[in-house]
């Protein structure tokens, strides 16, 4: 009886419970023992700690307190995410931390806040069934997020029609309407030649756009020069078949556009998500049940991973590191004079470079595999063997973890409780249902057991995941994305509770932008 997914799973969550008592979990702490051409041997977590508050204390006495970084991730909880960047900011003073959302949100999360002052899908997938026309730009959605399938199969069944945006005949585009086969990096000229023909079409909702916009004149000198023919010679997309989706979609009401990471991993994502955006606003969709536009996440925690405080230029609640309030609003809850909150530091992406030249010289990076996943293989190695220690914190030992000094066995997703916020702003919970094995521990339990050994244990001395919670919603208050009137109690009792819930008895916000933008 859950809304979001009915008691439906992808197959990556059928098969998670394996990562449980998976024989390659780390169950012990290792330490590079004979300098860096050393191997990894068992430790004690008192030597591996040791070790690590050493080395930080040495490096930040000689090079300053930014000497120092954390590099997190979005596929944790809300309440860890949370605490990485407090431990980063509080414990260790630095202003480098940074999470690996720099990958795949980035280029949503600023054009969402661009355009409408929020970053937030406006509507709950709920919503999916009511549309008339889906419009899915850059998103293999059948394979990489089968759970959002389910509505979209919703909507067909009740005679929505489907336009897939891709270079690839991927399985959704197999089943659309119509299929728009754009050479990769284009797709925003098509998506400008929709917004050129809408308008020709005289399908805008000028009410709309007057009342509830600005800028509307100038974008449409900007898409005047791409015609169906000049989109298909930049795009290589038939002519007739952009004509043919500006007209299904501009007929449509209400429609909907989703995008991911085929539109947004690109020198140019910001733009074409706000392509995307634009089409909505232009035909008044934002706001409507079934209507407008959203972003589908990449990661387990992708929405509200971003929001609570572990990005570079970021306070929990959306806060910004630079505005003096905020500044003031959040060291006041950590009970820190503001004049020790550290300013915004380096994205993840230019984390890797810092390292590189020996500006970061030591680095914990937890729940993410930079071997993995950042561009230039090479680079990547190069700029983690530079670092003295290299700590790492994950529950297997992965590529990265293998170039490290020390690394610390963490918890998966079900060895600990917390919340995680899904693709709609709905703030969801996980209940334990392991023990991490061996030695192992919850990453919390890391980072406050380290901030111990640092000498900074004021704000560290959590209990439970709850009273992490229970911070995090008071850190949040007040801020773009308000979680202080969201209990764990609520949560279960609701089915989930979207943000922005400013109060206990606010019932949260699914449909974001009814009446008036952020």
């Amino acid at each position: 009886d859950f809304p979001h997914n009915q008691g439906k799973l992808c197959p990556k969550g059928v098969v998670a419970y394996q990562q449980v008592d998976h024989p390659e979990r780390l169950t012990t702490p290792l330490i590079r023992r004979g300098g860096k051409g050393g191997k990894l041997e068992p430790a004690t977590w008192d030597e591996a700690y040791d070790l690590i508050v050493r080395a930080w204390q040495e490096i930040q006495t000689q090079h300053g307190k930014d000497a120092v970084a954390i590099y997190s991730g979005s596929s944790m909880t809300n309440e860890k995410c949370y605490l990485m960047g407090k431990f980063a900011r509080v414990a260790l003073q630095t202003r480098h931390i940074d999470y690996n959302g720099r990958l795949c949100m980035s280029s949503a999360a600023y054009g969402y806040s661009k355009a409408f002052g929020l970053d937030r899908a406006p509507l709950p997938m709920t919503d999916i069934p009511l549309t008339k026309c889906i419009v899915v730009v850059g998103s293999n959605v059948a394979e990489c997020f089968p759970i959002l399938m389910n509505w979209i199969w919703q909507a067909r069944d009740n005679g929505a029609r489907l336009i897939v945006l891709d270079p690839r005949e991927t399985p959704i585009a197999r089943t659309a309407d119509l299929w728009l086969p754009v050479k990769p990096g284009t797709d925003i000229a098509v998506l400008n030649a929709m917004l050129r023909q809408i308008h020709k079409d005289g399908r805008v909702d000028e009410a709309y756009v007057q009342s509830r916009t600005n800028g509307w004149a100038e974008t449409l000198q900007a898409v005047e020069a791409f015609t169906p023919e000049e989109a298909e010679r930049l795009s290589g997309v038939p002519a007739e078949r952009i004509l043919a989706a500006a007209r299904m979609y501009g007929e449509a009401d209400p429609s909907l556009i989703m995008h991911a990471r085929g539109i947004e991993h690109s020198t140019h994502g910001v733009n074409n998500v706000l392509a995307c955006i634009n089409l909505a606003l232009a035909r008044g969709q934002v706001g409507k049940p079934g209507g407008g536009s959203m972003m589908i996440t990449g990661q387990g925690n992708g929405q509200g991973g971003r929001e609570v405080g572990q990005k570079a230029n970021q306070l929990p609640g959306y806060r910004h590191i630079t505005l003096p309030e905020d500044r003031e609003y959040v060291a006041k809850v950590w009970g820190i004079p503001v004049s020790e909150l550290p300013w915004e530091g380096a994205a993840a992406t230019e984390m890797v470079r810092l390292m590189a030249d020996g500006t970061i010289k030591s680095c914990m990076i937890a729940c993410s595999n930079l071997m993995v996943s950042l561009p230039d293989n090479a680079v990547v190695q190069r700029a983690l063997q530079q670092l003295d220690p290299l700590v790492v914190v994950d529950f297997f030992m992965s590529e990265t973890a293998e170039l490290a000094d020390v690394v610390l066995p963490g918890s998966v997703w079900c060895e600990d409780e917390g919340t995680t916020t899904n693709l709609e702003g709905r703030v969801v919970k996980i209940n334990r249902a392991a023990d991490p094995p061996g030695q192992a521990k919850r990453d919390w339990e890391i980072l406050c057991e380290l901030a111990q050994k640092l000498g900074r244990p004021h704000g560290f001395t959590f209990r439970s995941v709850r009273e992490i919670w229970d911070e995090l919603r008071l850190a949040s208050k007040g801020g773009v994305s308000d979680y202080y009137g969201i209990t764990w109690e609520k949560i279960d009792r609701q089915g989930g509770v979207f943000w922005p819930c400013p109060s206990e008895d606010h019932q949260g916000t699914p449909r974001l932008f009814t009446e008036r933008f952020a």
